[in-house]
């Protein structure tokens, strides 16, 4: 999602000259951690987290370094689908929502036109160019170049200059994670700044957080993409959860509330979940009951179940923590009461 600087050969002079001025920015930034350079990983962070965020349309896209550019039409699982404004991006998810077992496929109809991670534009006219979009934001990622998406800076902040003979030159208001960019982008070979902290950020999961220094931008961004990542791995368990509900069928073979199990009162059904989000339980007698379902997650997995017209098993009305899956048991508990648990087993 990001374009690599490469840095060209120069002359011998100019490599001692560059030393020498390296060595100044080395000694100021051991006596102030919070003075960067070009080339310091404040400036990459900062170039990062400022970089344009294209990963709200992934669903649609299934490429976080750039977004599409509407209006755009597609064929979404088979369906025309024409998208004018991100209200028609509901089109999209509720043909997804359709069925939580197959496989959804976006085949995008040329022309377009991207955003791309520089806040610059481009035209799409074939699978070839987009190809080559992609191609570059796969490279990005895996050298460590992508956004940092998982933190969002709270703006305005200021940046204070530097010439490398450590006089303060000016200072700068930065009101978007735009002209940030921008200014992370041009900072010269021969120039110094420091952010003016405290900042403020929010990371991945809503917690806000003051920053007073690199060093803490830096834990932060760490803190936040490990969370990113467990919410990540959480998606795709996730889908592996709606995978295994979809393809067997169920008993409660335990339910504890205040300490009492009464999962003898579920004994006689066998629950069936659907690829449509509807859920079935059926006993002996061919007694119905009908409820819903949905699986969602954030940095836990989350079963909500749903039923009507039967006391029993409204019960079972929650939104359930999944603590733990295999294929054949799923120990749930309530989001609001850790007392309170259910394991549903594979008949």
């Amino acid at each position: 999602m990001k374009k690599l600087k490469t840095v060209t050969g120069i002359a011998l002079m100019a490599i001692l000259g560059f030393t020498s001025c390296q060595n100044e920015i080395d000694d100021v930034q051991g006596e102030n951690p919070n003075t960067n350079s070009a080339n310091s990983t404040t400036t990459s962070n900062l170039k990062r987290t400022s970089m344009y965020d294209g990963s709200f349309d992934d669903f649609l896209d299934g490429a976080s370094c750039s977004s599409i550019l509407l209006p755009v039409s597609a064929k979404v699982n088979g369906v025309q689908v024409s998208i004018f404004s991100q209200l028609d991006y509901q089109q999209v998810l509720s043909i997804f929502g359709q069925l939580n077992n197959d496989q959804d496929t976006v085949v995008l109809q040329f022309p377009f036109k991207v955003k791309l991670s520089n806040y610059t534009e481009a035209n799409v006219t074939n699978q070839t160019e987009y190809n080559a979009i992609l191609n570059a934001c796969a490279t990005a990622e895996a050298s460590g170049q992508g956004a940092i998406s998982s933190v969002n800076i709270s703006f305005p902040i200021t940046i204070l200059t530097y010439n490398l003979s450590l006089q303060q030159t000016g200072s700068i208001v930065i009101t978007s994670e735009e002209q940030l960019y921008t200014y992370m982008s041009n900072v010269s070979s021969s120039e110094l700044y420091s952010v003016n902290y405290p900042i403020s950020a929010t990371i991945a999961d809503g917690t806000k957080m003051t920053i007073s220094s690199d060093a803490e931008l830096q834990a932060a961004i760490n803190a936040s993409l490990k969370t990113e990542a467990t919410m990540a791995e959480a998606a795709q368990n996730s889908k592996k959860l709606e995978t295994i509900l979809v393809n067997g069928k169920f008993k409660v073979d335990s339910f504890v509330s205040a300490g009492v199990n009464s999962a003898n009162n579920y004994k006689d059904f066998t629950i069936d979940f659907a690829n449509n989000l509807s859920v079935t339980a059926v006993n002996l007698l061919s007694s119905t009951v009908n409820g819903t379902y949905a699986v969602s997650s954030e940095l836990s997995v989350f079963l909500k179940l749903n039923f009507s017209g039967n006391a029993t098993f409204i019960l079972l009305n929650n939104t359930w923590k999944v603590t733990s899956f295999t294929a054949t048991t799923i120990t749930l508990q309530s989001a609001t009461n850790a007392a309170v648990t259910v394991v549903l087993k594979q008949i």
